[in-house]
C-alpha cells in the first residue's frame, strides 16, 4: 500500500530540495584553500552522480535527528551533504561493470554510461574524499572534537568494517573470486552482509544528528539503534521490490538479485516472512526512539515510509 502521510512526504520533499541546493553549492567550480583547480569534466560527472534525483533519505535522517536533539541546522545540513556525497559515490561504483554492471539508476543512465568507466571511478573517489573534507572543515562545526567524531563515524560506517566490507562480502558470495562458483550464505551471514553494505551508513546518518547536537550518550545510543533497525528494514524492502516492482517504477533494473544468485532474506525466508521481518524491524525502530516522546513522530513516519516505499 502506498505511504499516505502527506505531511511527512511534504517535509521529506522540502528536505530533498534544501539538500539539493546545498549540494549544488558545494559542487560549484570554485576552488577552496589548498586546491589547485577543479577540472570541469570531473565536476560535471560528480554533479551528475549527486544532483537531480533520489529520496535523500540519509540526509533527512541527519537533519531530523539533529533537530530532535537541538542541533544547529546549518551544521546538520553540511553533515547531511557529506553523507549523501558518500552514498552517491557508492552508487556510482556499484553500478560499474566490475561490480553490479547496471545501466539505469534513478530512471536515467548510470554515471559510467554517460562519462565512461574511468571518469565514473574518479568522480566516486572525489565524492568520497570530499565528504570527509566537508566534515573536517570548521564550517561544519566549531568544536573539533565533534568534527573528529563525525569523521570517525563516517569512516567506520563506510569503510572496511562497514559499506566497503559489505560489498566485498557480496562479491565473494556471488563467487566472483572462484571461477564463478557461488559461495552460498546462510540467513545470519546475509544479515551481516546487509548490515554492513546498506545498514551501516543509514545507522550513522541517524546517529550523526545526535553527534552534531553533542547529545547525551543515551540519545546517541537510541538514535543508533533506530538507524540500525531502519537500515535492516530498508534492505529487506529493497529486496522485496527487486522481486515485486517493475523497472519503470523502481528506476533501475529489477530481478537482478536472483539472476546473479545474490543472497537475500527474501530467498532465505520467503516473500511473506521477509515482509513480516521488515515490519518487525520497523516496529523496533519506532520503539528505539519512543523515549523522545511526540518529538520523534517524524522519525517514526520515516520507519513507516521505509516499509511502504514503492521505489
Amino acid at each position: 500500500m502506498p505511504f499516505q502521510d502527506t505531511d511527512f512526504k511534504a517535509r521529506l520533499a522540502r528536505h530533498a530540495e534544501e539538500v539539493e541546493a546545498a549540494l549544488a553549492s558545494l559542487l560549484d567550480g570554485q576552488t577552496r584553500p589548498g586546491e589547485y583547480a577543479r577540472p570541469e569534466r570531473l565536476m560535471a560527472a560528480m554533479r551528475y552522480a549527486v544532483l537531480g534525483g533520489g529520496k535523500r533519505l540519509r540526509p533527512a535522517l541527519v537533519i531530523e535527528s539533529a533537530a530532535l536533539c537541538g542541533g544547529d541546522p546549518r551544521s546538520a545540513m553540511r553533515v547531511a551533504c557529506a553523507v549523501e556525497m558518500l552514498h552517491c559515490y557508492s552508487l556510482a561504483h556499484d553500478d560499474l561493470p566490475a561490480m553490479d554492471n547496471d545501466d539505469l539508476r534513478r530512471g536515467r543512465p548510470t554515471l559510467h554510461r554517460v562519462y565512461d568507466d574511468g571518469m565514473a571511478i574518479l568522480a566516486g573517489d572525489a565524492l568520497l574524499t570530499y565528504a570527509f573534507d566537508v566534515l573536517a572543515d570548521e564550517a561544519t562545526h566549531i568544536d573539533p572534537r565533534l568534527r573528529a567524531d563525525l569523521v570517525l563515524g563516517l569512516a567506520r560506517s563506510s569503510g572496511l568494517g562497514g559499506m566497503a566490507g559489505g560489498q566485498a562480502l557480496d562479491l565473494e558470495a556471488e563467487g566472483r573470486y572462484d571461477a564463478g562458483a557461488r559461495q552460498a550464505l546462510n540467513a545470519s551471514e546475509t544479515r551481516l552482509l546487509q548490515s554492513m553494505k546498506t545498514g551501516a551508513l543509514i545507522a550513522f546518518s541517524a546517529e550523526a544528528g545526535a553527534i552534531v547536537a553533542d547529545a547525551s550518550v543515551a540519545e546517541r545510543k537510541a538514535l543508533r539503534a533506530y538507524g540500525e533497525a531502519i537500515g535492516a528494514a530498508f534492505q529487506i524492502a529493497d529486496d522485496i521490490l527487486d522481486v515485486e516492482a517493475d523497472a519503470a517504477t523502481l528506476g533501475k533494473a529489477t530481478g537482478k538479485d536472483q539472476a546473479r544468485g545474490k543472497s537475500t532474506l527474501v530467498e532465505w525466508l520467503g516473500l511473506e516472512a521477509a515482509k513480516a521481518e521488515r515490519d518487525r524491524l520497523v516496529q523496533d525502530a519506532k520503539t528505539a526512539v519512543a523515549s523522545f516522546g511526540p518529538r520523534a513522530q517524524l522519525l517514526q513516519s520515516v520507519a513507516d515510509f521505509v516499509a511502504a516505499r514503492q521505489s
